[in-house]
């Protein structure tokens, strides 16, 4: 059987057009959406979503509505070409790679010079006003043109929304255009950024899209260390010491199947572990897997262990679900 490479669409009416044309078809489409720097983590979202779907879509676009002016956006790893090479080494998998040169209005190319000055006063003034402004907004990434937000207002709050506010008002808003330009049956998130996946979750029940959701399990290195596309910037120093954050995990996690159930308890484990290992801490935080508020006591419902801490200039998230109903560790890798 010849090896069927995966289609490469640009446009975003042409991706539509495909989409509708293979539903009249009566098949079934999956998305994974990433932001490029594929590596194995992202190839399990795909093998899940196979388990779903007849076709596949993998859209690669860095989105600069997530980022802060701030945030690492400009240093975000990429290669495309290696993500397809990667893509290509799983014959037959992914149906089309959704590679847009862009998703948001920037406005007219050639703006009068009045409204121009009148758009950079009111980005000032929404950061007077202690309003978010993203890299999309920022003058820099001429993002004048573009004005709706999706805000997950509950679920956003805490943890990563505390550090970046910017984050998931940006996440949710490109998932939502992704959402309407592919319109795809299921779409697989990973369980690794826990918070957006019951964000994007919300959203999809809130403003109901006909999309099926789906979480899946985190992909760990051999060392235990969570894949993630900054792995890369880590140096080797810094990724050993890394590796703090799933060693305590798993360690607090061993301690509430043991009977430990003060959050206060198993959060200062992990924190004095990542800290001892030279990390500094955005959060470490145990909540509930559905609501994500702050839980005091892990009682026989399931809770999530979720922590972001910084190794050098790499910022690194990770997760462990605990359900002390269980009576054995279930396998961490």
């Amino acid at each position: 059987m010849a090896i069927r490479e995966p289609e490469i669409i640009r446009n975003k009416e042409q991706m539509r057009n495909w989409t509708r044309s293979m539903r009249a078809q009566g098949k079934t489409i999956g998305l994974v959406p990433t932001m490029g720097y594929l590596h194995q983590g992202h190839l399990s979202l795909i093998s899940e979503a196979r388990k779903h779907a007849q076709l596949i879509v993998v859209s690669i676009y860095v989105n600069p509505a997530q980022f802060a002016a701030n945030e690492d956006l400009s240093t975000y790893p990429s290669d495309f070409q290696g993500d397809i090479e990667k893509l290509q080494s799983t014959p037959n998998v992914v149906d089309v790679v959704f590679n847009p040169y862009d998703l948001y209005d920037r406005g007219e190319e050639k703006e009068r010079s009045g409204e121009e000055k009148k758009k950079k006063k009111k980005k000032k003034k929404r950061e007077k006003d202690g309003g978010i402004v993203s890299c999309l907004e920022d003058e820099r990434g001429g993002g004048f043109g573009h004005e709706t937000w999706i805000r997950v207002e509950g679920l956003e709050k805490g943890m990563c929304g505390k550090s970046r506010p910017v984050f998931f008002r940006g996440v949710a808003t490109v998932v939502a255009k992704l959402f309407n330009i592919i319109e795809p049956d299921v779409a697989v998130f990973g369980k690794k950024d826990y918070q957006q996946w019951r964000i994007i979750q919300q959203m999809v029940r809130d403003l109901d899209f006909a999309v099926k959701v789906i979480g899946s399990e985190i992909i760990r290195d051999e060392d235990g260390l969570a894949m993630s596309s900054r792995n890369v910037h880590l140096s080797p120093k810094e990724r050993e010491q890394a590796l703090s954050i799933s060693r305590s995990l798993i360690e607090a996690k061993s301690y509430a199947n043991k009977g430990k159930k003060l959050c206060s308890e198993l959060r200062k484990s992990v924190i004095d572990s990542i800290e001892t290992a030279g990390g500094k801490i955005d959060y470490v935080e145990i909540v509930d897997q559905e609501s994500l508020e702050e839980v005091e006591e892990i009682t026989n419902g399931g809770v999530v262990m979720c922590v972001a801490a910084w190794f050098g200039k790499v910022r690194l998230i990770d997760n462990m679900e605990i359900d002390i109903s269980e009576c054995v560790l279930g396998s961490v890798w």
